[in-house]
């Protein structure tokens, strides 16, 4: 089993192979089951990601179904990830850290109304196991929304035979890729 510095430097490498229009045909399936998923179809409050480029695309779907439920995003807070009411592209303001765009807005304070909590990563296996790019802010954010499902986005190629996994690493109850 490959350790998480090279697991993430071969993901890496095989995420430079993929031709743009394989990305978008995936992209288009996982987003169709992740609507139809019953755990997103009964939560009422979804925290998601706004996608990184080489991260499963969720800007479309985030923009189809804000207005449907309440979509909060993570907001990166020294550390930690605060979370935040996305209320249309309007709200969205680069983020200090990565540059990734994050809602402006009030924090939610009571987090225990997440129902489902939608996260990224590098890679994955099937039986949940999630590796993420190594800062821990997804760890700590499922930690603190215990309640909540968990369901991970994947493109064929982040599915391993096995994910490295430590104590503090939180699995997922679904993974949902192309196949």
């Amino acid at each position: 089993m490959l350790e998480k510095k090279e697991l993430r430097k071969y993901i890496r490498s095989l995420k430079k192979e993929i031709p743009e229009e394989e990305y978008a045909r995936q992209d288009y399936i996982i987003n169709k089951k992740l609507a139809v998923a019953e755990e997103f179809v009964n939560a009422k409050n979804v925290l998601l990601y706004w996608s990184m480029d080489d991260e499963v695309s969720t800007h479309d779907f985030i923009l189809k179904y804000y207005q449907k439920k309440n979509i909060y995003l993570p907001v990166i807070k020294g550390d930690d990830l605060d979370i935040v009411l996305f209320s249309g592209k309007d709200c969205l303001v680069e983020g200090p850290k990565y540059g990734i765009p994050e809602p402006s807005g009030d924090k939610l304070n009571d987090e225990k109304l997440i129902d489902l909590v939608v996260v990224p990563g590098v890679a994955f296996d099937t039986e949940g196991n999630r590796m993420g790019r190594g800062a821990g802010y997804y760890d700590r954010i499922l930690k603190r929304v215990q309640q909540a499902a968990r369901v991970a986005l994947a493109y064929s190629f982040q599915m391993i035979e096995k994910v490295p996994v430590e104590p503090h690493d939180i699995q997922m109850d679904r993974v949902i890729y192309p196949k």
